[in-house]
């Protein structure tokens, strides 16, 4: 039986990869190279940022030090920021499939290797972060996807709350002392990549994969593949969790 739903941000919700691969490119400037479209697809759309920085400087022998690193995470952030405010698009389909989730009380999460103060304000500005009741960013994991650390504490805190109705009107979650009442079979997971599909598998929950930013054949392993989340209906969504 489906209980939550858990996306991937970016790629999944919003437009903005390109973006990101941007705004590393902004910041390498300083060391004379850039990273291909096609290699920072391949390679590190998966990772959170630190990740791909410390990758990058292991390859390309910058011998960063922490305060060195440090300080071109706060300039990628800020950099991306800038692009963010200006160019980052909600994805076709995405408001309306999320009202379909919130009409049918499904309890909705994020899981993203991007930064929490990005997801805010890419969220707001759209007009969708009331739909969104957990979100778990770069900062609150130690091991980036495919590892399933972040999307096992997206479900840890979606089961510390639960729902009221009060008069037929839904009223903010509160934290529970019940029982945890949502498994991980009970979650299907919204992915863009490899790396999350895997992490998915890995939590043990379903998977639905979305071509925003790779051909179907490079989605796997994935439960159900579609091009666009308008394509989704809630049977679609039970009948994965059956």
């Amino acid at each position: 039986m489906l209980k939550a739903v858990i996306f991937d941000f970016d790629g999944v919700l919003v437009d903005s990869e390109l973006l990101h691969h941007q705004a590393f490119n902004l910041i390498f400037a300083q060391f004379n190279f850039q990273i291909t479209t096609g290699e920072y697809f391949d390679r590190f759309l998966g990772l959170s940022d630190e990740e791909l920085l410390r990758t990058i400087d292991k390859e390309k022998e910058l011998f960063l030090s922490e305060n060195q690193l440090e300080q071109l995470l706060h300039e990628k952030a800020h950099t991306f920021k800038n692009l963010a405010l200006t160019q980052a698009a909600v994805i076709a389909g995405v408001p309306q499939f999320l009202k379909m989730l919130s009409d049918n009380k499904t309890p909705m999460a994020i899981c993203s290797g991007a930064l929490l103060p990005e997801i805010e304000m890419i969220l707001k500005g759209a007009g969708l972060r009331n739909y969104f009741d957990v979100i778990v960013s770069a900062e609150q994991v130690k091991k980036g996807k495919p590892d399933p650390e972040g999307l096992l504490l997206a479900l840890k805190l979606l089961n510390k709350l639960v729902r009221r109705s009060c008069g037929g009107k839904i009223q903010p979650y509160v934290v529970s002392e019940v029982e945890p009442s949502i498994k991980p079979e009970n979650c299907i997971v919204i992915e863009d990549s490899h790396w999350g599909l895997e992490a998915a598998r890995n939590a043990g929950m379903h998977s639905v994969a979305v071509t925003n930013s790779y051909p179907a054949d490079q989605l796997k392993p994935s439960d159900k593949i579609i091009a666009n989340l308008g394509e989704l209906s809630l049977d679609n969504l039970h009948a994965l969790c059956h």
